[in-house]
């Protein structure tokens, strides 16, 4: 159950981070934001509620938000390091 709740954590920023207009890490998704910031709720909500069946209501609720923020700071990096490694020095 922790690997599952973890793992919606992750998969709902890496969907919030690709319903941005900023974002080249999967281009193609640029025309499908708003299918991206609803898949980013549906995860985030799925992991919230695995994460407190599991751990009760704040430790689940915090545990889930702890892997949602991992990837929400880390997706961002990855992306200026993807960039950088293709060089283009600079993100829109």
């Amino acid at each position: 159950m922790t690997a599952l709740y973890l793992l919606f954590s992750l998969l709902s920023a890496a969907a919030f981070y690709l319903g941005t207009g900023h974002q080249r890490l999967w281009t193609r998704m640029l025309g499908h934001r708003a299918r991206m910031r609803a898949l980013g709720w549906l995860c985030a909500g799925l992991a919230i509620a695995m994460a407190v069946f599991a751990l009760g209501v704040w430790a689940g609720a915090f545990c889930a938000l702890t892997g949602w923020m991992f990837g929400a700071v880390l997706l961002p990096y990855f992306d200026a390091w993807l960039q950088s490694r293709k060089g283009a020095s600079h993100v829109e």
